[in-house]
């Protein structure tokens, strides 16, 4: 398994640790521009997972720079990192899911990625890095499926940022797996992710959140 360098642990940590708080005042952001309940708590579950999602991740990487000898915790903690991206795109998906008008399957799939995050979840806790392109490929698929049912929305405004930072995640997956070969990839690869999910935030922003009296709700 490929040691990073002092520099890149350090770039692994920063990477994700100076997006949590970002990640929670957005998630703060959509709950206020939220006028019903099911808005706040779509906007709490995506909120939720995109927090999880920069906190793990730079925990995992703190745990794993500054207590190396520490390695059942660290273990654990990679394990808890490889779960929060399997919610983290189920809870990518659930604003649109919960807050468009989609095709008779939206409400199926609303339900299923949930049970695809779970699937997940046992899968890493039972096989965690023994099949590493097993799981890249349930990532991919996992984050690809729900899309068929998300395109077929009749309002189609957002499809071009979904798509975009859906393209942004896949071109990281490059450098996730350049670990040893690219200098800094799995930093480079953070980058990426924070991209793509800054693309998806501005999208439910704009698109399912943002009223035309936003602007004046966000100056009070």
């Amino acid at each position: 398994r490929y040691q990073p360098t002092c520099y890149e642990h350090a770039a692994n940590c920063y990477t994700h640790a100076l997006l949590i708080v970002p990640a929670f005042v957005g998630m703060a952001l959509l709950h206020r521009l939220s006028d019903t309940s099911w808005e706040r708590i779509t906007a709490v579950v995506y909120g939720l997972g995109l927090c999880a999602l920069f906190v793990v991740s730079t925990v995992f990487h703190i745990i794993t720079w500054k207590k190396s000898h520490m390695r059942s915790m660290e273990q654990c903690f990679h394990m808890c990192d490889r779960v929060v991206i399997y919610f983290f795109i189920a809870a990518s998906y659930t604003p649109w899911l919960n807050l468009r008008e989609l095709g008779p399957l939206a409400a199926h799939m609303r339900w299923f990625i949930w049970l695809m995050a779970a699937a997940g979840t046992i899968y890493v806790f039972n096989y965690h890095e023994k099949y590493k392109l097993v799981e890249l490929a349930f990532y991919l698929t996992m984050g690809f499926f729900p899309a068929s049912v998300v395109t077929s929305m009749s309002n189609t405004d957002g499809l071009h940022e979904l798509a975009c930072g859906g393209l942004i995640y896949v071109l990281g997956v490059f450098f996730f797996k350049s670990d040893g070969i690219i200098p800094f990839a799995h930093a480079i690869w953070h980058v990426f992710v924070a991209l793509a999910a800054a693309v998806h935030y501005y999208a439910i922003w704009k698109y399912l959140y943002k009223s035309p009296g936003s602007d004046s709700l966000l100056e009070t």
